[in-house]
């Protein structure tokens, strides 16, 4: 039982660590580079999306407006922490009205 749990440990730790050590050493072109450089923005905007259109059941509308506030200030490199209580700001706003 214990070689099973360390060769899934082994399994699932080479895919990991692996390109840590390997990036250096290689030299990519720019268009895969710029492709690499974009790949945490898309995966945090499939994270994201989908919970902004279900913050309140049945009103998308309301965490579309509050995305859509966060999406300016960040525009405005304003600080994240400030773009997140202003988008939860917003929400509560548009919900008690």
């Amino acid at each position: 039982m214990i070689f099973i749990i360390m060769g899934m440990a082994l399994v699932t730790m080479i895919p990991r660590f692996l390109p840590a050590f390997v990036v250096d050493r290689w030299t990519f072109p720019a268009w895969v580079s710029r492709w690499l450089n974009a790949i945490p923005y898309a995966a945090l905007g499939a994270l994201i999306f989908p919970g902004i259109t279900t913050v309140i059941e049945g009103e998308p509308h309301v965490g579309l407006i509050a995305g859509g506030v966060g999406v300016v200030l960040a525009f405005f490199r304003v600080h994240t922490i400030v773009t997140v209580v202003v988008a939860i700001g917003t929400v509560y706003v548009l919900t008690i009205g």
